[in-house]
């Protein structure tokens, strides 16, 4: 499912926005301040981030900022300010889109799916048949399923949430395994064989786990 994380201080619209994104078949995830935006950034891996200029703690250029120094998840900026300064400071922070307030929720909804579609961010999990079940860390394919330990999963997990995106093994275990110390890259490589072995039992001829030779690993779709 497309995660949509809404950074926005005003609890109202916050609420609005959060209804017609779960109204879209999306999931919603709602901060009120800047404070956590970098933490939850890196522990729900969003698909888009909603992102208001005006926040406590830590506004929304800042936080652009430090997003953009470890990922390129799209931003769409959502502000009360409406000069040409101010949409090139959000531009120049690294946003993809810019939307002024008051806005349509119609509009603010067919720029999400534009910029999503634009990207190539789709729910791969469903439309190939292919699924992670997170209750019991199961990946399954038609009527088959076989078992992932806990890191297996966490690491299929992150490759799968951006099919296409090479994830070096320094951001693999930055992002799929930060509460982890003792994960080296001689262990990223053996639960991508791992992982390879069991695709493999569900009878998946195609290597969804594609080696990049000095950059990393990504998921391919199946075909």
């Amino acid at each position: 499912m497309v995660k949509v994380l809404v950074v926005e201080d005003e609890r109202e619209i916050a609420a609005q926005v959060a209804k017609y994104i779960i109204r879209e078949g999306y999931r919603p995830i709602v901060l009120n301040s800047g404070e956590m935006v970098i933490e939850t950034v890196k522990e729900e891996l969003p698909d888009i981030i909603l992102l208001d200029v005006m926040l406590p703690v830590k506004d929304g250029v800042q936080c652009c900022k430090e997003i953009r120094e470890f990922s390129d998840i799209p931003i769409i900026m959502l502000t009360a300010k409406k000069t040409e300064n101010d949409r090139i400071s959000g531009l120049q922070a690294g946003v993809d889109d810019y939307v002024c307030k008051p806005f349509s929720a119609k509009e603010l909804m067919l720029r999400i799916q534009a910029i999503l579609k634009r990207s190539g961010i789709v729910n791969n999990q469903e439309t190939t048949g292919l699924k992670l079940d997170k209750n019991g860390f199961f990946l399954k394919f038609n009527n088959k399923e076989t078992k992932l330990t806990n890191l297996e999963f966490s690491l299929l997990n992150l490759l799968m949430q951006k099919p296409g995106r090479i994830y070096s093994r320094e951001q693999i275990i930055e992002l799929a395994y930060k509460n982890e110390r003792d994960i080296s890259d001689r262990a990223i490589d053996s639960h991508i064989k791992n992982i390879r072995k069991k695709v493999r039992s569900l009878n998946i001829e195609n290597n969804i786990i594609e080696t990049t030779y000095g950059a990393g690993f990504r998921y391919v779709p199946i075909s």
